[in-house]
């Protein structure tokens, strides 16, 4: 019997690529705050809707590059619970908002 083991982390939001209400993607520090950003994989459509209440207020700062894409970096405190996929470049998998 196989049985998988998965290991979640906490990951502080830092920006996001799309629409603010409904983001594609989230721009994360996974571990320490030195971390390199780096973007999760496609949000599912119910969970866009529900981050993107909570980074309606969030203050705005600039546009940044990472992975080959531009995201729109904010000012938050937002922390999700991240999947971290197997393999050598590990998909960012959100799990739900802390």
């Amino acid at each position: 019997m196989k049985v998988r083991h998965a290991d979640t982390v906490d990951g502080l939001v830092v920006g996001f690529t799309g629409p603010r209400l409904r983001p594609q993607h989230l721009a994360l520090v996974v571990g320490d705050e030195d971390s390199q950003v780096r973007l999760s994989g496609r949000l599912e459509p119910v969970l866009a809707a529900h981050i993107g209440a909570h980074l309606a207020d969030a203050e705005r700062m600039s546009e940044r590059r990472t992975e080959s894409e531009t995201y729109t970096r904010i000012q938050t405190n937002l922390t999700v619970e991240v999947l971290a996929g197997p393999g050598r470049h590990g998909t960012l998998t959100v799990v739900r908002i802390r």
